[in-house]
């Protein structure tokens, strides 16, 4: 895992406070629903490797990683060994590991509207910056590792903003920020298939099954469907820009 590095730099760099984060998101490719990203953070008062590496240590053996290698059986026990037994969104979690060591996690979503607004790609961004801003010391010096080979965009000058390819799978802080929220969008995607029955989302989570793509021919397109993706387009197009529900 390269987190262990960033600390190192960081704590060189800085020679006081300082923060690690990592962001992720998911449902990038969805027809329907928000897309969502977290933040996981670790911030340091006074920097201690041999506790940084205990702490790491420890989450490793919880075997946190890219929460599409793991069952939503195993996520849900990372989670819960972590004290986070219910998720929503908005809500910075915050734990005091220590004297020296704070850890924070935040959930943001952008709405689907706003998906066809800016395009899944700045959505995805945007969510991930709001987790960011809103949940880090930002007026620290800190270290924000990206999920992909996008950088997130930002004014604060002391921030080093690093992405990192299937950085999910290579950092804690982002694996952590992944299984946060893919466990909070699925099951936001289960609660949805209620609202709107027929779509499938509570075993597809809005992605283009089979079964989504026909529903959406048989039953037309909900409040919750993003109207620039193929598979949506046409048929909203096609029925007159009309919505359901």
């Amino acid at each position: 895992m390269v987190d262990i590095g960033f600390f190192n730099l960081r704590a060189a760099e800085s020679g006081g406070d300082f923060f690690i984060a990592g962001c992720d998101e998911v449902g990038r490719g969805p027809l329907a629903g928000p897309v969502v990203a977290a933040c996981a953070s670790i911030e340091i008062k006074k920097f201690d490797l041999k506790e940084v590496k205990t702490l790491l240590k420890k989450w490793k053996k919880l075997g946190i990683t890219d929460s599409k290698k793991l069952k939503s059986d195993a996520r849900l026990e990372i989670l819960e060994q972590l004290s986070l037994t219910s998720l929503f969104a908005d809500q910075i979690y915050t734990f005091a590991h220590s004297e020296n060591i704070t850890i924070k996690i935040l959930i943001k979503e952008i709405q689907a509207s706003v998906i066809d607004e800016i395009n899944i790609l700045q959505a995805s961004l945007e969510a991930m910056k709001r987790a960011m801003l809103e949940s880090c010391p930002v007026h620290l010096p800190g270290t924000v590792l990206i999920d992909g080979n996008k950088k997130i965009k930002q004014e604060h000058a002391h921030l080093h903003m690093e992405a990192i390819i299937k950085g999910d799978s290579k950092s804690l802080l982002i694996g952590l920020a992944s299984i946060a929220a893919k466990e909070y969008r699925d099951q936001l995607m289960k609660n949805l298939g209620e609202k709107y029955p027929g779509y499938g989302w509570e075993h597809n989570a809005g992605y283009p099954t089979k079964m989504h793509l026909e529903a959406i021919g048989l039953l037309g397109v909900t409040e919750m469907h993003r109207l620039t993706f193929k598979g949506v387009k046409e048929i909203y197009e096609e029925r007159g820009y009309s919505r359901i529900g």
